[in-house]
């Protein structure tokens, strides 16, 4: 099995099509936002020309007013990784969120589900309190997931309440088990390095056309049926700076502004995850693709 890691706007999902083409591979996607059919702008899915031909998995996979989580995509990416495998093609698993690609490769046991009239109630609870509060009850609660969050981290506070209530503690083995070195499959991870800079730049570049071309018209569509967006998805890039947007209370350059910095937030901490990421194999993206897929398909020959 292969994986390509890299962050927003570096190109991966087309280094992975050149790659699919020229080793008969097929991609599953491990992006935590392009699960969401109805947002297929505005998370950037590759179109149908983008995809060349090539297999996709788990995009567009999931209705969003579904809330769906790291520990169902699991199971959904290990069923789609062992069909390509029966088949005897490749699976090139393509991320994305770190969580998510180590849930593709690895078996990861994740925490419990909550009774979501009991998560309704911690959260309307947390923002009752207030973060400094909330994060003082947390500490009784879990002192240890408490000494590892920020009080301003109000969803990881709620998270490790949720966890909890249940008995269970949002504790550093988890963090051991999800970067383990451990694979289901013998898996070769190749990791996408590219200036920082040349990423900044095309994150600018695209933010404006993905609006253009059907994010705001997306988000409106959503929002025109109260039950149609989960939290969830709720959560993917640019839904909150879009309702803003219809809402009137920003106009259109400050959504186009947040969304960019929302956007490079999150390009780096995708760097944070890369560096977790054990046994990666550094590529040089500041190339064509074709030419990074070109050096991926000769290491993977060695």
């Amino acid at each position: 099995m292969v994986a390509i890691f890299g962050p927003t706007a570096s190109g991966k999902s087309a280094v992975a099509v050149a790659l699919a083409q020229s080793i008969d591979g097929e991609i599953v996607s491990a992006d935590s936002m392009q699960i969401y059919r109805g947002l297929e702008r505005l998370t950037n899915q590759p179109t149908l020309s983008e995809q060349g031909g090539v297999p996709h998995h788990l995009i567009g996979h999931v209705e969003p007013s579904v809330s769906y989580d790291v520990s169902r995509f699991a199971t959904d990416a290990h069923a789609a990784i062992d069909s390509i495998i029966a088949r005897a093609r490749t699976p090139i698993v393509v991320g994305g969120s770190g969580l998510y690609l180590r849930a593709a490769l690895a078996e990861v046991s994740f925490p419990p589900h909550v009774d979501p009239d009991e998560r309704v109630r911690i959260a309307a609870e947390v923002e009752r309190l207030g973060p400094v509060e909330a994060h003082a009850w947390l500490t009784q609660e879990d002192a240890d997931a408490a000494t590892r969050i920020a009080p301003t981290d109000t969803r990881r506070v709620v998270r490790a309440l949720e966890l909890a209530s249940v008995g269970e503690s949002l504790a550093p083995s988890g963090d051991d088990q999800l970067w383990t070195q451990t694979t289901r499959l013998p898996t070769r991870i190749f990791a996408l390095q590219i200036d920082r800079a040349r990423v900044h730049a095309q994150i600018n570049a695209r933010t404006p056309i993905l609006l253009d071309q059907g994010g705001i018209d997306e988000v409106a569509q959503l929002l025109s049926d109260p039950a149609a967006l989960s939290t969830t998805a709720a959560r993917a890039h640019g839904v909150a700076d879009v309702t803003r947007l219809l809402a009137g209370e920003i106009d259109r350059a400050e959504c186009e502004r947040l969304l960019s910095v929302r956007t490079r937030q999150y390009a780096k901490r995708q760097d944070t995850w890369l560096r977790k990421l054990p046994n990666t194999e550094p590529i040089d993206a500041n190339r064509r693709f074709a030419e990074i897929a070109a050096d991926i398909e000769a290491q993977l020959q060695r």
